[in-house]
């Protein structure tokens, strides 16, 4: 494929708030590989988004902003669990541009110890000056935060309330963006990636990829994910909503098909937020052999899957697979008695 021909997505037709330097780079992890005998295993490093302790987030915050921006916002609201990244990651976007910002966190993952409560993202949560509030697990976020706007609106602000993960089909847009920088890096590097592998929490990060690729015309079924929040048919209904949301964005003619989704829960263990061995196996794994660190949420779970996958030979030495790194390592000062 020259350049002439290379797939490009144009997005200029949707509000932008640049957040990122540039492209993330793809990285090869030659140690890691050797030890595991099998695929050649590659990195897109999107933990490496300066802003805020980086991560994934900022792709979906580009375009969110970017819409809070262009909607004359001067309040950003938005929802999580405790030490949620992408609640860090908004506040860092909004005191980067200049917008108040409150996040409304959940006590949704079972754990009481100090570091999770008060540690981590929840530290930075602070330093970049966002308010929180404090809500039970049970509670509903997304209605708190959608009253609490009304709150503010009632006083004279104009108020941008951000989903669960920022996984709307704007944020979404952010991946479908990259799932184009992927496609001009590997040209540029010479590379062809047989399976190309995510965390699905939220699904947005998922989602995105899968229209990108259908917005250039390319396979989408190379994108497999592992869930960390819900079972795989939840998270596979639940993406492929927002997958085809998000490509109607792009083009309403196109449309995302059911097997263009592929979700694995064979790491989810009790469920999110919840230590496995495995994770902990391929946070270690990881650190030890390549320096780079997973987080205990996401990527330290989809990458244990990626682990088995080499190890039962789903992933054989002749292919190359590229798991993307989502950022979230101030999550594992919160997980510190876990390691």
């Amino acid at each position: 494929m020259n350049s002439a021909s290379l797939p490009t997505l144009d997005l200029s037709a949707f509000p932008r708030s640049v957040l990122l330097e540039g492209p993330t780079p793809i990285q090869h992890l030659p140690r890691l590989s050797a030890h595991l005998g099998g695929a050649d295993i590659y990195v897109k490093r999107d933990d490496l988004t300066g802003l805020g302790g980086g991560g994934n987030k900022l792709r979906k915050l580009e375009f969110l902003i970017g819409e809070a921006l262009a909607g004359g916002a001067d309040t950003i609201i938005t929802v999580g669990a405790r030490q949620s990244n992408h609640a860090r990651l908004t506040a860092a976007a909004a005191a980067r541009v200049g917008l108040a910002c409150e996040l409304v966190l959940t006590r949704t993952v079972p754990r009481f110890d100090h570091d999770y409560i008060e540690n981590g993202n929840v530290v930075l949560d602070a330093l970049f000056g966002a308010h929180v509030h404090d809500l039970p697990g049970s509670a509903n976020a997304l209605q708190f935060a959608e009253d609490r706007a009304n709150e503010l609106r009632a006083q004279g602000r104009n108020v941008y309330v951000c989903p669960l993960g920022g996984s709307s089909p704007a944020g979404c847009l952010g991946y479908a963006d990259c799932a184009a920088e992927l496609v001009a890096q590997s040209h540029a590097q010479g590379l062809s990636f047989d399976r190309i592998v995510v965390p699905n929490g939220s699904g947005g990060m998922h989602a995105g990829l899968v229209a990108g690729f259908i917005a250039m015309g390319l396979d989408p079924l190379r994108i497999a994910a592992f869930t960390v929040l819900a079972n795989a048919s939840h998270a596979h209904a639940v993406t492929l909503d927002k997958a085809n949301q998000t490509v109607r964005l792009i083009d309403p003619d196109l449309r995302v098909d059911r097997d263009a989704i592929s979700i694995d829960d064979a790491q989810l263990g009790p469920g999110y937020g919840i230590p496995t061995d495995g994770m902990r196996a391929a946070v270690r794994l990881m650190a030890s052999k390549e320096g780079l660190l997973l987080d205990p949420v996401y990527t330290g779970k989809a990458f244990a899957g990626v682990v088995d996958n080499v190890s039962a030979g789903k992933y054989p030495a002749e292919q190359k697979i590229l798991f993307l790194m989502s950022g979230g390592m101030p999550g594992l000062f919160a997980y510190r008695n876990e390691f």
